[in-house]
């Protein structure tokens, strides 16, 4: 029994030697899933700023779903996504410049947030 060589990207295993894993790394199915991880990882404003530069993909417009999914070079983002992710790149870059002045932001947490809720409720309602 040889080594074996296991890719994290593919979830597949194969032996390991100079042809086979030169073979798998210049693979299409390699190279997508690969391209997939790492744009998992993108940030909302990379996101925004390459979905700005497409076009819109007409297909997608029309039936709801592109032959291309992922890989098409046409945007399928339609203007509300757009808006939410420029509202939240901005909300993203006020958080950063608040931290980078010093401000301290309050760690809040649901519950307390829930309990202030539930008292200014129970007060708005009995005045």
């Amino acid at each position: 029994m040889g080594k074996r060589y296991f890719c994290d990207y593919c979830d597949r295993s194969f032996q390991d030697n100079l042809h086979n894993r030169k073979k798998h790394l210049n693979g299409v199915q390699h190279l997508r899933a690969k391209r997939a991880w790492y744009d998992s990882f993108r940030d909302a404003a990379a996101i925004l700023q390459e979905e700005q530069t497409k076009k819109p993909c007409r297909k997608f417009l029309q039936t709801g779903q592109c032959d291309f999914g992922s890989n098409c070079r046409f945007s399928h983002m339609t203007e509300q996504d757009l808006e939410k992710l420029s509202a939240q790149v901005q909300g993203e870059q006020r958080l950063k410049e608040l931290r980078q002045e010093g401000a301290d932001i309050p760690p809040g947490t649901i519950e307390d947030w829930l309990e202030k809720r539930a008292k200014r409720l129970s007060t708005a309602q009995s005045n």
